[in-house]
């Protein structure tokens, strides 16, 4: 498995996008079209992320990276805050035996210090039993903001460097990026956000910096997999250049 240095880890040319991240939007808007509380539409969302994440591995992708709750997130009501901590549970386990035994690493990025005590245990049995795999891996960022991680990256860091612990004249952004939370897996080739909404969101700002972006208006709780492989072939069209210039030479910016 290869670490994310924070740098462009794949071929221009490729055309296969080994690392995607999920934002996955529109739960709310879901069920309110459909005169439902928002719980209801996070409940479906969860049904989606179960066909996502068996769709994904089938569709080519070794890396799936989805948004789960946001450092953000708090400021919502009280119950929806509950109703999302729980669903985190109910996903896992409900779907971990079948994650463990088809071969799915599970890992969980953000802080974990707001976290209460029972999430905390199903985040540490899920990380555990699936440590071993290596058939795909399924990272959920839980109590995530961009910003954030890479403030805590920038202090572990400066530790580092003033313990001695790192070579001062080592490459900065490759070897800042090891100790982002993202630092086990490969640089971010495509991220999707759903419901038609067009921004980041304070999710994976460090690694979005040379990701294809795509937005779909599918609200999440009806995505699967026919969405993520109209994405896929969208990001298949792309051209990707990293900072270098088309195949005639033309200088591009991305």
């Amino acid at each position: 498995m290869s670490a994310n240095t924070g740098l462009p880890g794949h071929s221009p040319s490729s055309g296969v996008a080994q690392h995607v991240a999920i934002i996955m939007d529109g739960n709310g808007r879901w069920a309110k079209q459909r005169g439902l509380p928002r719980t209801f539409g996070h409940r479906e969302g969860v049904k989606a992320l179960k066909r996502t994440v068996e769709a994904a591995p089938k569709l080519g992708i070794e890396w799936l990276t989805v948004f789960g709750f946001s450092t953000e997130n708090w400021s919502r009501p009280a119950q929806e805050v509950a109703e999302l901590m729980g669903l985190l549970k109910s996903y896992v386990q409900s779907d971990l035996a079948r994650l463990e035994r088809e071969g799915v690493r599970v890992r969980v990025i953000g802080r974990r210090d707001d976290l209460a005590d029972d999430l905390l245990e199903v985040i540490e049995r899920a990380e555990s039993r699936t440590r071993q795999n290596d058939k795909f891996n399924l990272q959920v960022a839980f109590n995530y903001g961009g910003r954030d991680d890479i403030a805590e990256a920038a202090k572990r860091y400066a530790e580092a460097l003033a313990a001695g612990e790192v070579d001062p004249k080592a490459p900065a952004t490759e070897t800042f990026a090891r100790y982002l939370s993202t630092a086990a897996a490969p640089p971010a080739d495509l991220i999707i956000r759903t419901s038609g909404e067009r921004r980041l969101s304070n999710f994976l700002l460090w690694e979005a910096a040379y990701a294809e972006l795509v937005f779909q208006d599918v609200l999440w709780p009806d995505y699967g997999e026919e969405s993520l492989a109209a994405a896929l072939q969208d990001y298949a069209q792309r051209d990707r250049r990293f900072g270098g210039v088309e195949a005639g030479g033309v200088l591009a910016a991305g």
